[in-house]
């Protein structure tokens, strides 16, 4: 019997060794590098895709991910235009459990009409911090749902949103909630995350509007700050007091600047959503200020709404023609893939990919070429509501041995776990 109860430990223990689960607490994961941890996931999938496990339908519809922790994952949804909610589900079986009203969606007549939630949820400990489109700024509760404190971007801040109103996924640093409500005023905002209490407002000069990425937090130039894209550019704020440090402009060819940036050092990537390209940026100090160099401009390289992921050097991420791969420090291109645009993760050695099409693939995460390793697609999606266009923008999550797709108001669960 003691050997039998070793052998048992002893494959507990290499199982435990060989796959690791992972939360996805926030928009692009726990560094928002789209980057997991997890591992002992599927190395290819069947012809119909891995198993699905269930399917939540009317959840509302957005263009949000979700966030997954322990046993909930959390979605920002939209039920017409009168409301947006944060709703959460179980992961065992996709009910619901709790659901909880934000405010109205912002810009409902925007054109081209795209009015809907748009941002994923933030997720530390037993707190959920969620922004709606209309510039609602809540933080809740995860256990009942209940509503701690709330701010509005356009009242409390002056702020302006871009065309299609807000689309920030909240970033908590520490004790500090960060997020850009646009505008002369407080173009970027530091919170206090436990009350809600403003720690300093950064009026970026120009006063522009919110752009659509997220914010990330880096150590450049031997300084620590926050870059965001917004409406004229990327932009580096002191993190303690928000002081403006310098702007680059190359990328922001239009009003869609949506893809969080991409850092690794004194390196900045940033991209726009269609077609234009993207560019590195070297951040350095000089006796005038911190400055802003770029180091190259490709129209080849990753540049969708999807964003990109950087993994040993090379950036992954797709372009108008599909999925693409280059060197992340010269921007040369390695190969490139059809099927259009796409949103991306990565895990475990692997590239999953939502494309536009609705379609979802898994890619092995190589320099040396596009070696596809399954695709399916979600079984009945919806079709356009509420005037939207029929196209797919939500980021795929792995997590915890699972697979989430969403498309507006439907919510797939996949068994991706290869134990």
């Amino acid at each position: 019997m003691n050997y039998l109860l070793a052998r048992i430990v002893a494959v507990f223990c290499a199982t435990a060794l060989t796959a690791a689960a992972a939360d996805w607490p926030q928009f692009r994961g726990p560094e928002r590098s789209a980057i997991s941890q997890e591992t002992g996931l599927l190395r290819s999938w069947p012809a119909n895709g891995p198993k699905m496990l269930w399917r939540a339908d009317g959840l509302g519809q957005g263009y949000g991910t979700v966030a997954v922790v322990g046993d909930r994952a959390y979605v920002v949804a939209n039920r017409g235009m009168g409301s947006e909610y944060v709703t959460a589900l179980s992961v065992a079986d996709g009910s619901q459990i709790w659901s909880t009203e934000m405010g109205p969606v912002g810009k409902p007549d925007q054109q081209p009409p795209y009015p809907s939630a748009r941002s994923t949820p933030t997720v530390v400990g037993d707190v959920l911090y969620a922004l709606s489109s209309n510039g609602d700024l809540v933080s809740i509760q995860t256990a009942t749902g209940e509503i701690l404190w709330r701010k509005s971007l356009l009242e409390d801040f002056a702020g302006q949103s871009g065309k299609w109103a807000y689309a920030e996924s909240p970033l908590i640093d520490g004790e500090v909630l960060i997020v850009a409500p646009g505008g002369a005023e407080a173009t970027m905002v530091a919170l206090n995350r436990e009350t809600g209490a403003t720690i300093w407002k950064s009026a970026i000069p120009g006063g522009e509007p919110a752009g659509f990425a997220s914010a990330i937090p880096t150590e450049a130039a031997g300084r620590k700050q926050y870059v965001q894209f917004l409406d004229k550019g990327i932009v580096g704020v002191d993190a303690k007091t928000g002081e403006f440090l310098w702007r680059y402009g190359g990328t922001a060819s239009g009003p869609a600047n949506i893809p969080t940036v991409v850092v690794e050092g004194d390196l900045v990537y940033t991209s726009n959503a269609r077609r234009f390209g993207g560019a590195l940026v070297r951040i350095s100090n000089e006796a005038a200020g911190t400055k802003a160099e770029e180091v190259y401009f490709s129209r080849t390289a990753p540049n969708t709404l999807g964003g990109q992921v950087l993994v040993d050097g090379i950036l992954y991420g797709t372009n108008q023609d599909g999925l693409t791969a280059a060197r992340f420090e010269s921007g040369e291109l390695l190969w490139q893939s059809e099927g259009g645009p796409g949103s991306v993760q990565y895990a475990d050695g692997h590239l999953y990919v939502h494309w536009e099409s609705s379609e979802v693939s898994l890619v092995e995460a190589t320099p040396e070429a596009f070696r596809e390793k399954g695709r399916f697609t979600p079984p009945n999606p919806p079709g356009a509501a509420n005037g939207l266009p029929k196209v797919t923008w939500t980021y795929p999550v792995a997590a915890n041995g699972r697979l989430y797709i969403r498309d507006l108001g439907t919510l797939w669960c996949y068994d991706i776990s290869a134990q």
